[in-house]
């Protein structure tokens, strides 16, 4: 496989953007070479601008769960194009998604569209700090909330790290009230709400981590989370920008039956275009401007593209039966996966949520930040490169999810299956 255009393509994009990407884990270098460039997507694959096809595990990092360019949502879109981009005021289209998310996530009595799941986290935690007159978040390790400067805060050694930055640029100030506790350890975050509850407005989390992979919560965790919380009177948010509709229909709180006050979603409800969305407890989401104090805004919120978009892939993603052939299609894979490493004597370790999946390349059990760090990431760079030579692409890092979608044939899994054990044997 010859990437000669890609590489070409990237050395010009590095003398204007920074890194030659726009987002960073897209430059590779988690796992060394330089990125390909995709000049088109439909189903399950992706082609590259040198005319290399791959099946696509990726899928914009989630969203495309129909799969890419589905034949409804492009017919939905070509018509909604043809109306208008953007208007910036209101249409009928958001009150119908608002709708459809209600539907399939209770706990969303009211929902705000935004542009992003960082748009989202950032808002569902200025409103619980509305809400509850604190200024004190708890967050955990590993779990990604966008880049948001009050989020970029990493742990330390200890159980415990307070307003420590995690990229140039954010002030101490906007980091001091951050506090970051390990995944899983319920008896750490215990040990924190009890000592410093008052001044605690919100606990916010990826009920999967799907940022370092896919770490799974143990038994007890989120219900031990929800109730503390409840307890002292702190706002709990699920993170489902990635478990969103990728766990099952109704994300992560509907699979582990937690209602958490305030959920975010992202892309997925919008078909894969721009999009976010927070929402919550009536009381809550009634503190937002124009209703109530908590100002948030956006003049391509409730974009109507994306409207459509989210709109088509819901209906469609509500249809029975489909949940069950993306868990069979997911069960084939893990199977393949699983037993490619096993014969070719190679530790990993798989997990899998829903559609969502990660294979660690270690010998232990992982089930947060320190011990996803264990991971031979040099094994899996070998991996990665070499199983994207066979037309497979995955994402460019150990610490990063995998994804199928609808689209996602028996003939795709046979193919990708084949392709592993074949990389396998040959690490």
């Amino acid at each position: 496989m010859k990437w000669n255009r890609s590489h070409r393509l990237f050395k010009k994009a590095l003398e204007l953007i920074p890194g030659g990407v726009n987002s960073p884990v897209r430059a590779f270098k988690a796992v060394g070479g330089n990125p390909i460039f995709i000049e088109r997507a439909k189903g399950s694959k992706i082609y590259d601008v040198d005319g290399n096809e791959y099946i696509d595990y990726v899928l914009s990092w989630g969203p495309m769960i129909l799969g890419h360019s589905n034949p409804r949502v492009v017919k939905a879109l070509k018509s909604a194009i043809e109306k208008g981009t953007s208007y910036g005021a209101p249409t009928a289209i958001e009150t119908e998604l608002a709708g459809l998310v209600n539907k399939a996530y209770p706990s969303m009595e009211k929902i705000r569209m935004v542009n992003s799941g960082t748009e989202a986290a950032m808002s569902a935690i200025r409103t619980a700090r509305g809400f509850t007159k604190r200024d004190k978040i708890i967050k955990f390790e590993g779990c990604y909330h966008g880049h948001a400067d009050g989020l970029l805060v990493k742990a330390g050694s200890g159980a415990t790290t307070f307003g420590v930055p995690d990229s140039h640029g954010v002030p101490k100030s906007y980091a001091k009230n951050t506090i970051t506790l390990p995944f899983n350890d319920i008896d750490t975050f215990r040990k924190t709400v009890v000592a410093g509850w008052r001044e605690i407005a919100c606990v916010i989390l990826e009920p999967v981590v799907g940022n370092i992979g896919c770490v799974l919560p143990r038994p007890g965790f989120l219900e031990a989370l929800r109730k503390i919380t409840l307890k002292h009177g702190i706002v709990l948010i699920f993170d489902e920008v990635m478990t969103g509709f990728r766990v099952s229909f109704g994300g992560a709180q509907a699979y582990y039956g937690i209602k958490p006050d305030m959920t975010c979603l992202g892309k997925v409800i919008g078909g894969g275009l721009p999009v976010g969305a927070y929402g919550g407890k009536k009381e809550i989401m009634s503190l937002v401007a124009p209703e109530g104090p908590v100002y948030q805004a956006g003049t391509l919120s409730g974009n109507p593209l994306a409207m459509t978009a989210g709109i088509e892939t819901l209906r469609i993603l509500s249809k029975k039966g489909t949940y069950d052939k993306l868990s069979k299609r997911m069960q084939q894979l893990e199977e393949g996966l699983k037993d490619a490493s096993k014969k070719a004597g190679i530790k990993t370790r798989f997990y899998r949520a829903g559609t969502m999946f990660c294979t660690y390349f270690t010998g232990s059990d992982v089930y947060d930040y320190t011990t996803a760090k264990r991971s031979d990431t040099g094994l899996f760079a070998r991996f990665f490169i070499n199983i994207l030579r066979q037309g497979i692409n995955m994402a460019p890092s150990q610490f990063e999810a995998g994804f199928i979608s609808t689209a996602h044939t028996i003939k795709d899994i046979d193919k990708t299956v084949s392709s592993v054990y074949k990389v396998m044997a040959e690490l």
